[in-house]
């Protein structure tokens, strides 16, 4: 049962990183299609705009904001972080016109599914601490004895702090493409 429910989430994950490659790949074909290819160059602004309220998540973790509860904001950023990166996978669109947009275009991409990867296993460790807990109390433990216990189960969470070692600065660097690349194009470009 344990293993169907994590190739589920497997496939589900898999679902969603494709749907928002193939969305944007649609939408950047419709936009052509119409003519309206130009709106795509907003569709960065949005994108990156969306993303950076994504980042409430974050700010809250590290105590600088307290705007809502940990799960809303951990939804928000998923879903808008979702949202920016198709808005920015569409502005990127299929152009081969310089080396700075590309390099940022794969790096978003390796983040995102960074943030798939990190989803899943949040999901994992919620789901064995639970089911651990829960165990331990039909066995007639105390909620202490319990917590002391679940102290074993600190593999999950080194599992998820070793994700964030790697998301983290995958983000960091994508922060400073996206400020190279948003600084190249008020440089060497003629916005309308």
């Amino acid at each position: 049962m344990l293993r169907s429910v994590v190739t589920g989430k497997i496939v589900k994950t898999l679902f969603w990183y494709a749907l928002l490659i193939l969305t944007a790949l649609g939408s950047d074909y419709v936009l052509h299609r119409l003519g309206l290819y130009w709106v795509g160059r907003y569709f960065g602004i949005a994108g990156t705009v969306t993303i950076l309220i994504a980042l409430t998540y974050s700010l809250q973790k590290r105590k600088i904001v307290d705007v809502a509860s940990p799960k809303f904001l951990l939804s928000l950023h998923e879903g808008l972080s979702w949202a920016g990166a198709l808005m920015l996978l569409v502005h990127a669109g299929v152009h081969f016109n310089a080396l700075l947009p590309w390099a940022a275009l794969v790096l978003l991409l390796v983040v995102v599914a960074s943030g798939f990867v990190g989803r899943l296993l949040l999901a994992d460790a919620r789901a064995a601490m639970s089911q651990r807990a829960a165990a331990l109390a039909k066995e007639g433990l105390t909620a202490p004895e319990i917590e002391k216990r679940l102290l074993l189960d600190a593999v999950a969470v080194d599992a998820m702090n070793r994700w964030r070692s790697v998301h983290m600065p995958l983000t960091t660097v994508l922060a400073a493409l996206t400020i190279l690349h948003i600084a190249s194009m008020l440089a060497y470009s003629r916005w309308p």
